[in-house]
């Protein structure tokens, strides 16, 4: 079985020769990312895996129809980027990744932390050997009420990671969990916007959650509340963000991901000009902690996005399904 592989990154490699080579796959590695200009990459294989930052429409799957593709898988949890429809309807079988989720949890915390105690502008001052504390002052979470939107397997382990620092822990999804209940309060989405100091998300983007922070979700929340992404940037409204940090009504934000990433994101823009201005406005506050969409970004999440896209192709076109079939 001939698998194409796009957007291979160097921290891949040595899992696709090694988890390759155990399922008996025969792999193509290459850098492009899939659009329909690249689409020819694939030809003679069975299937291809993918990142997040190509767009994989209905013309590119139509094409890796063409050529003979039964089943693709990307190498991330979300899946906005494809048109998952248009695959179901040509008969592609689609996965998605099922790695860890405590990788992205405790880099969620992490964000917390880092917008609670300052660290930005701490930072900041430290590279000019000014070590004063005034305008530095934080807040404890174990003070706080921490409202996570979002409890599946990322979200609850979320909770579980936060239940260990003291503070009240308040969960919204439309299907709850029973074993969050043992760390959290469900409640209705009004009530936690409107009860939080804290808030992070953690679903996936669909039309239904696409900018459900937005200016009049924003004006029900506490005055200086920490919104916290680390999930979808097209889940908040970029602009009701930076009215929301100009304002002073959020009184911080951590974002790993934000509207309009993509294209600067893991890529070196030293010597460019960043085109996306709400980007490089957003950036400069003090209270605004930003990061190249790496939450992911550990060595067991790189080992387990490669398997179980691997995997995820090869048991599809063996037996028709997988843990994380979509269609």
């Amino acid at each position: 079985m001939k698998i194409c592989i796009y957007e291979a990154r160097a921290d891949e490699l040595k899992d696709f020769e090694n988890i390759g080579k155990a399922l008996g796959l025969e792999l193509k590695l290459h850098k492009e990312i899939p659009s329909l200009e690249t689409a020819g990459l694939a030809a003679g294989c069975d299937g291809a895996a993918m990142l997040g930052q190509g767009k994989i429409d209905s013309p590119l799957l139509d094409a890796w129809k063409a050529m003979g593709l039964k089943a693709i898988a990307t190498r991330t949890v979300g899946y906005d980027h494809m048109d998952i429809q248009h695959a179901k309807d040509i008969g592609l079988m689609v996965c998605n990744s099922d790695y860890p989720p405590t990788g992205v949890a405790e880099y969620t915390v992490m964000m917390m932390l880092l917008v609670l105690r300052n660290y930005k502008p701490a930072l900041w001052r430290g590279q000019v050997n000014d070590f004063s504390l005034a305008g530095l002052q934080g807040r404890e979470i174990n003070n706080l009420t921490i409202g996570v939107i979002g409890t599946g397997r990322i979200g609850f382990s979320v909770i579980k990671a936060l239940s260990g620092f003291g503070g009240k822990l308040l969960a919204y999804d439309p299907h709850p969990n029973d074993k969050v209940r043992q760390y959290a309060e469900y409640v209705e989405f009004d009530e936690l916007i409107a009860r939080s100091d804290v808030i992070t998300l953690h679903l996936h983007l669909t039309p239904q959650t696409r900018h459900m922070i937005n200016r009049d979700v924003i004006a029900k929340m506490k005055d200086g509340i920490v919104l916290i992404n680390c999930s979808r940037g097209e889940l908040m409204d970029m602009d009701a963000l930076i009215e929301g940090i100009e304002s002073k009504k959020i009184g911080g934000l951590g974002l790993d991901t934000v509207e309009g990433e993509t294209g600067i994101i893991h890529a070196d823009h030293r010597t460019d000009i960043l085109k996306n201005k709400d980007y490089a406005y957003l950036k400069q506050f003090p209270n605004v902690v930003m990061t190249p969409h790496m939450a992911f970004y550990t060595d067991v999440a790189v080992t387990g996005m490669v398997q179980s896209s691997l995997e995820g192709i090869k048991s599809m076109i063996e037996t028709g399904n997988f843990r994380t079939r979509l269609v």
